[in-house]
């Protein structure tokens, strides 16, 4: 509830911050220019705080971060980092400008009708880089690879073995490097050590992250919900750390909201007596909700524990392992009935991965 008297709207850039104080109590709009960083900003609010009252500040979350947030925070102003895609903006409006978004912004706080994101810490944003570097490594990487296969497709070089890119794979596109390349010129020859060079930095670049992820995977302060998400068909170490790391703080979520975070939901148009859905909404967090959705598939074939499981099991308590078989044995016999009704393949894998994130939060929040 807003509370204080004048309430500051920032839209952030850069290289330039256009801020406006909205005086609730006289109704005066102060505006300003800024220049970048944190302290040109602090040092305007405190002159506004000082000659209007308490403040409230808001700005849109965006690329520049939260670091503003959190100096806001540390000087004790009430701060809203709000979500873009919530903002509410009149349809007839087609006039954008700094100053106006500012505007906006002040309103919207004054009346409560922001929806805002969470700041996360230092400590989480740091966890986050490097699991969001490793995503990059990996899409980076899968690229590189496809560059290479679909030249030596373009050639003819078909690759018969049963599993690509291990040793035996590496040990063919060697050959294929050494006796038959040679014939087609000197640019093909280029372009398939380009790729193949790009290929091999690219896994080398992806195992550096995943031995740095695993570290702290085993000793931080996401450990614990690591090792209870681990309990789960298709999570391991670095699934469940991502997890973890994305979605921070899960007692935000409940088991109905968190799949409407993850975008998991029907998107829905109903009006009067007619209802129609249509595919998930695909919003809120996309990395997490890619982890879930191939987490699904794992929850296909028959379920039964092996050595691999009992060892995560292991490593939580007995209430958390005994939490994930029941949701592994639930999500086996959903993936079996939506196959017994004929659904897609896509649309089945997509429900189980809707009630997975159920089966998720009610570890991530078990006290242990």
């Amino acid at each position: 509830m807003f509370t204080q008297r004048t309430a500051i709207g920032l839209d952030v850039h850069a290289r330039s911050i256009r801020a406006t104080a909205l005086d609730t109590r006289t109704g005066e709009v102060l505006e300003a220019k800024l220049p970048g960083g944190n302290e040109a900003v602090t040092t305007w609010i405190n002159g506004i705080a000082a000659d209007h009252g308490p403040v409230a500040v808001a700005y849109e979350a965006g690329p520049t971060g939260f670091s503003l947030a959190r100096s806001l925070a540390g000087m004790n102003y009430p701060v809203t980092v709000a979500a873009p895609s919530k903002l509410l903006r009149p349809s007839g409006d087609k006039v954008k400008t700094d100053a106006r978004d500012a505007l906006l912004l002040a309103r919207l706080i004054k009346v409560d009708e922001l929806v805002a994101v969470r700041v996360p810490t230092l400590v989480e944003e740091s966890a986050r880089d490097l699991v969001r570097a490793r995503e990059d490594a990996r899409v980076e990487l899968m690229m590189c690879r496809h560059r290479l296969s679909k030249l030596l497709l373009r050639h003819n070089f078909i690759y018969d073995g049963s599993t690509c890119w291990g040793s035996r794979h590496e040990a063919w596109l060697r050959r294929i490097r050494k006796n038959e390349l040679a014939s087609l010129g000197t640019g093909t020859l280029a372009a398939f050590d380009a790729a193949f060079d790009a290929a091999t930095f690219g896994l080398a670049r992806r195992d550096r992250l995943d031995e740095q992820i695993s570290q702290m995977a085993a000793e931080s302060q996401f450990t614990a919900v690591t090792n209870r998400l681990c309990c789960l068909r298709g999570i391991n170490t670095l699934t469940g750390f991502a997890l973890a790391v994305e979605l921070g703080d899960w007692d935000r979520f409940t088991g109905r909201t968190i799949a409407s975070y993850l975008g998991l939901v029907p998107s829905e148009y109903s009006s009067g007596t007619s209802r129609s859905l249509g595919g998930i909404t695909k919003t809120g967090n996309t990395h997490a909700r890619r982890l879930l959705v191939e987490a699904a598939w794992h929850h296909k074939p028959r379920y039964q524990p092996g050595k691999t499981m009992t060892d995560r099991w292991a490593k939580a308590s007995a209430q958390a392992a005994a939490r994930g078989d029941a949701g592994n044995r639930r999500l086996n016999q959903r993936w079996n009935t939506l196959a017994s009704h004929k659904k897609k393949h896509t649309v089945a894998c997509t429900a189980i991965a809707r009630e997975l994130a159920g089966w998720c939060w009610s570890l991530a929040v078990m006290d242990e």
